[in-house]
C-alpha cells in the first residue's frame, strides 16, 4: 500500500511554509459538500505530502461549521493513508502550561450539532468502529520518538475534551470537564478524529496549549495573549511535524 501523509492544520497554521514545494491544489467537491479550503499537495523537505487548513485559507471557519465530513472523504479520496492533525488547546493541569506541545491518547466529545459519521442516509447497513483508543498508537509512537530525537519537550498523554465554541468556555464548565477526566480543551478534535477511524486512516493530534482554561488563574482569558502564544508555538508545532515525517519515511 501507498503511504501518504497529510498534515491538517488548526489555528495559526494556514500554510507549512518555507520548504513546501506546492505541486497542485484544488478545492474538492464530495458528497458532504466542499472542503474548507483547497488540498495542496506536494513536496515538504523531500517528503510527499498533502495539506489542508481546517478553518479555511484565512481562518474564516468556525469550529462548529467546519465540513469534517468532506475534508476526511477527499483526503481518502486522493489516497491519504496517515494524518496529523494539529490542534490549538487549553490546558487544565499543572502538567499543560501555555506553549506546551502534547499528543493525546484519549478524548471526549461534549460537541453536539455536528455531522459526526458517513454511516448514515443512504447507507447500506449501520457500521460500528472501535474508539477505545482513538488516535493511532503507531502514529503516536513515531511523534513521540521524533520529539526524543529532536530534544523537544512533549507532553505524551492526555485526554482531549472537544467542545463547540467558537465561545470559550465557563469556569463551571471546566471544573466539570476536569472532573471528567480531561487534560486539555479544545474545538476541533471531534469528529475529525472518529471519522477518521470510520474511513481507516491511521490519525493522530499534536496540540498546541495556547492559554489556561477559564478559572485555572485568578484573571480573565487575554485573546490578543492567546494569538501571541499561538504564533510563537507554530515554529515548535512544524518542527516536530517535519521530524515525525523523516522518522516515518525511514
Amino acid at each position: 500500500m501507498t503511504v501518504l501523509y497529510a498534515v491538517i492544520g488548526g489555528s495559526g497554521i494556514y500554510s507549512l511554509g518555507d520548504g513546501f514545494v506546492l505541486e497542485r491544489s484544488e478545492k474538492k467537491e464530495t458528497p458532504f459538500g466542499h472542503t474548507s479550503a483547497e488540498i495542496q499537495r506536494g513536496r515538504w523537505h523531500r517528503h510527499e505530502m498533502v495539506f489542508l487548513p481546517r478553518h479555511g485559507e484565512k481562518h474564516q471557519i468556525p469550529p462548529h461549521a467546519i465540513n469534517y465530513r468532506a475534508n476526511l472523504w477527499a483526503l481518502q479520496s486522493i489516497g491519504v493513508t496517515h494524518i496529523i492533525a494539529v490542534n490549538a488547546v487549553g490546558g487544565i493541569t499543572a502538567n499543560l502550561p501555555p506553549l506546551t506541545l502534547a499528543i493525546p491518547d484519549q478524548i471526549i466529545d461534549y460537541t453536539s450539532g455536528r455531522a459526526h459519521t458517513f454511516f448514515e442516509g443512504d447507507q447500506q447497513s449501520v457500521e460500528h468502529i472501535d474508539f477505545t483508543l482513538p488516535y493511532s498508537t503507531t502514529l503516536r509512537d513515531i511523534v513521540i520518538t521524533a520529539s526524543k530525537v529532536a530534544n523537544m519537550d512533549l507532553v505524551t498523554t492526555g485526554t482531549y475534551g472537544c467542545t463547540n465554541g467558537p465561545r470559550l468556555e465557563s469556569a463551571a464548565e471546566i471544573r466539570k470537564m476536569s472532573h471528567d477526566g480531561c487534560n486539555m480543551i479544545g474545538m476541533t478534535g471531534m469528529p475529525e478524529a472518529a471519522l477518521a477511524r470510520e474511513l481507516s486512516i491511521e490519525y493522530v493530534s499534536i496540540a498546541l496549549v495556547v492559554n489556561w482554561c477559564a478559572g485555572i488563574e485568578d484573571s480573565a482569558l487575554d485573546m490578543d495573549q492567546i494569538r501571541q502564544v499561538l504564533a510563537q508555538g507554530v515554529d515548535s508545532v512544524k518542527r516536530l511535524i517535519r521530524g515525525s515525517l523523516e522518522l516515518a519515511r525511514q
